[in-house]
């Protein structure tokens, strides 16, 4: 998948809507809307930030967070390779398990 990075690209292809961010600020944060959420039409990722005071920084912020995102989905995923235990691990469980359930064998031991 080819992914055109660029911030006025990306912001092409979302929905920008801008929140009230609730940090600090008192009855300011409240009135003025600087935090920021990146909706992405094609993917339907959805990016907030709301750090900053300020709107264009919470909206770089924002194209910054989808791109990773954007990036982290277009790459491959790892086929995982089945192994098996080796004969020695598969001593050493069942060791470990009988050392266990003897320790618990020997804490209820009353003699009679």
């Amino acid at each position: 998948m080819l992914i055109d990075l660029s911030s006025d690209a990306l912001l092409a292809n979302c929905d920008v809507e801008t929140l009230a961010a609730g940090t600090k600020g008192g009855q300011r944060a409240n009135k003025v809307e600087t935090g920021v959420r990146l909706t992405h039409r094609p993917t339907g990722i959805v990016v907030t930030a709301r750090r900053s005071r300020s709107q264009f920084r919470n909206k770089s912020i924002a194209v910054q967070r989808l791109r990773e995102q954007l990036e982290e989905r277009a790459r491959p995923v790892k086929v995982r390779k089945a192994t098996r235990p080796t004969k020695g691990s598969k001593r050493r469980r069942l060791e470990a398990k009988k050392k266990r359930s003897e320790k618990k064998d020997r804490r209820n031991w009353r003699p009679e």
